[in-house]
This record gives structure tokens, sequence and C-alpha cells, in this order.
């Protein structure tokens, strides 16, 4: 069974591939044909709903597993999450946008070096605080849930979802699974269903994916200018 690190990787690798490919195809101001441009527009949706899913299952297992080691590892996932909910709003202006719209490519460069800066960041820094932290069996299980996260996640980014109060912080859910459920869930108090942490410092907005699970995400001013 791959471990976390190796899910992650893969995950990393795979939307470093896709953005490269983007880079490299034709555009509309150099004359790109309408089926290339139709290439290109299922090329970057591809890009959106894979880095959905992968923020989505990290915001859900990730990044409070890393929150729960220490003042350092607190102080990293606060970074890596705000990346993440910088990346958001452009994420949603590309799926609103088609490859011959003005500010598509500008958006897709500004995406591009985010989430590229993003990778190197977790992978340096989160990576071997964990990795020093947990056990091998540990990093399986942690691994095998963000698998099985994202086979649920939502496949869109919400950067304007409002914040939800009530949520519960669960000490050792994100590797040992025992997330508490849902104080004020889609279903009702106490129906059951999963919750992830919200830190008091922050604020978190919560996207409801239709298994009833919560995902964690940011609210915040995102600081990725466009040029």
């Amino acid at each position: 069974m791959p471990d976390v690190f190796q899910v992650l990787k893969q995950d990393h690798d795979e939307v470093k591939a896709m953005l490269a490919q983007l880079e490299e195809g034709p555009r509309a101001s150099a004359g790109a044909t309408a089926e290339q441009l139709a290439f290109r527009k299922s090329a970057v949706d591809k890009v959106i709903i894979e880095e959905s899913k992968h923020e989505a299952a990290e915001q859900m297992y990730f990044w409070p597993a890393v929150k729960q080691l220490g003042p350092d590892g607190q102080r990293i996932a606060e970074v890596g999450l705000e990346q993440e909910a910088e990346a958001d709003p452009v994420l949603a202006d590309l799926d609103k946008l088609q490859p011959d719209d003005e500010g598509f490519e500008a958006r897709l460069a500004v995406f591009a070096a985010a989430a590229r800066a993003h990778i190197t960041y977790e992978e340096a820094n989160a990576w071997p605080l964990l990795r020093a932290s947990i056990s091998a069996d540990e990093a399986e299980a942690l691994g095998d849930k963000i698998t099985r996260a994202k086979k649920l996640a939502p496949t869109r980014p919400h950067p304007h979802v409002p914040a939800q109060p009530g949520a519960a912080k669960s000490a050792g859910s994100a590797v040992n699974g025992r997330a508490r459920p849902t104080s004020h869930g889609p279903s009702g108090p106490g129906d059951g269903t999963d919750q992830v942490q919200k830190s008091p410092d922050s604020a978190r907005r919560c996207a409801v994916i239709s298994c009833g699970w919560q995902v964690k995400t940011r609210t915040s001013r995102p600081s990725i200018r466009l040029l």
C-alpha cells in the first residue's frame, strides 16, 4: 500500500506534468485553431479537477496531521493552507474562462507559478517533519485516507463559501482516523459525519461534499496578483 508521501508525490508530479504540457501548447494569441483551444480548455479543466480533489483531501487529513506536530507543524500547515486558499480564486476564474478570453493565459501563468511554489514548500517543509514523526504503518494509513477522500472530493474550487461555525477539533484524527462527528452538519446535529479541524486563529470555510463530509478550506484575501 502506498504511503502518504507516495500518494501526494504522484499527485504533485501529475499536476506539474499537466502544467508543463499547457505551457508548451499553442495559445490563441499565437493563432491556435479551434480544436487546439478546445484541447487546451479540456487540459485546464483536468488540472482544476485534480487540484481541487487533491487540496480537499489534504485539507481533510494531511494538514491536520502536520498541525499536530508542535509549533513548527502549526506554522508550516498555516502557510501551506494559505497558499492553497490564495490559488482557489485563480482556479475559479480559469474555470469560467475560455482559452481565447482575455485574462485566461495570465491566470494560468499565475496558477502554474503558485502551484509549483506550493509543491516545493510542502515537500521541503511539511514532508520531512511528518516523516520523522509517524511510523510506516501510520504513513500508509494516512495515504489510504487521502486516496479514499479524493474519490469523493469536490471537483471545483469553492472560494466564496462562507465560514461555518461549530467545527470540532480532533487531536490524532488525521493519522488515527478518529474524526469527531459533525455537531451541526448538513444532516443535522449528531449525524455522525466527519468534521475536519478548524483553527481558532484563522477563518475557515467548508465545502459540503455529497457524502456528507465537510472539507476544510480557508477564506483569506488573495495575495496573488495577475500580471
